[in-house]
């Protein structure tokens, strides 16, 4: 399935909640993170971190936090990005802008309102421009919205590329990591990774670079091959076929359609057996000009 649910359930957790002890990396799970509650109270009264590591984001005071606090309770999309302009206007200072801001791209995702998610993770990147998890939540919805008809394709996909290239080093320097064990960071960091190479075979593939796209959706499945992204398996299958690496090729159609049983009509189900349906006919010798393109997802 796409990610794009996953990834904006994620943000939350790299913005503000590592060194919450009740709260555990959302990494590989599409349940959304929490908007509130995140943040460390004012570090007066907040318990002080025993694990080295970027610690969370703190309130400066009590007044900031409730005001942190009663902007992300709010769950009209609408309603909490105004209420979070509001709290970065009257806390301009505040190391919680970004969480409120990520609380309502969850909103809008939720929503499916990708226009309005980009703007909410821009204004992430207005604060943070090195966020890991805004890098690439954003990158992956402008790869996946922009289409070969738009007029600012060209735009839109260099955009989507400098965010995924920038959020592969900033994954290793800039996710919180107070207070979480070594494995919980590196399953995390992965399946970021994960996503911004999808990111960067998606625009590849996009383009018809067969070769580059194989490359990048190659290292998206095998940085987290216990749950790849089945858009990636499928599209690496045709990049696959269109070089004519078909046994291969067949290999990952196989594993497209075993990852949509449960969902065979769907957009990239029928894609998958389409795909498997073609490299069969080749493999029993069917002239390639006589099959129909490989679908293209």
């Amino acid at each position: 399935m796409k990610r794009a649910a996953i990834i904006i359930a994620v943000l939350g957790m790299c913005a503000g909640s590592f060194g919450q002890s009740n709260n555990k990396p959302a990494g590989q799970t599409s349940q959304p993170a929490q908007p509130a509650g995140q943040a460390t109270q004012p570090a007066g009264q907040a318990a002080a971190a025993a694990a080295q590591g970027k610690r969370p984001p703190q309130a400066k005071t009590q007044p900031e936090y409730e005001a942190y606090k009663a902007a992300s309770a709010q769950t009209d999309p609408a309603a909490l990005e105004k209420a979070a302009d509001d709290f970065a206007a009257k806390f301009p200072d505040s190391e919680l802008r970004a969480l409120v801001y990520t609380a309502a791209m969850q909103r809008y995702q939720q929503a499916n309102n990708a226009d309005k998610m980009i703007d909410m993770g821009k204004k992430i990147l207005a604060i943070d421009p090195d966020d890991p998890a805004a890098l690439v939540g954003v990158s992956q919805a402008l790869a996946e919205r922009t289409r070969d008809t738009d007029l600012d394709k060209d735009e839109r996909n260099a955009e989507a590329k400098k965010y995924a290239e920038h959020a592969l080093v900033t994954i290793d320097t800039d996710v919180p990591s107070t207070g979480y064990p070594p494995e919980k960071l590196a399953a995390f960091k992965n399946f970021l990774r994960s996503v911004a190479y999808g990111v960067l075979g998606t625009i590849s593939f996009k383009a018809s670079s067969w070769a580059d796209a194989e490359t990048n959706l190659r290292k998206s499945i095998d940085v987290l091959p216990e749950q790849p992204d089945t858009l990636v398996v499928f599209r690496l299958a045709v990049a696959l076929d269109m070089q004519n690496k078909y046994p291969e090729a067949m290999k990952y159609a196989d594993q497209a359609v075993d990852l949509t049983k449960d969902r065979p009509d769907s957009g990239v189900g029928k894609a998958a057996r389409d795909e498997k349906d073609r490299l069969t006919k080749l493999s029993v010798g069917t002239a390639p000009g006589q099959t129909t393109a490989p679908p293209k997802n």
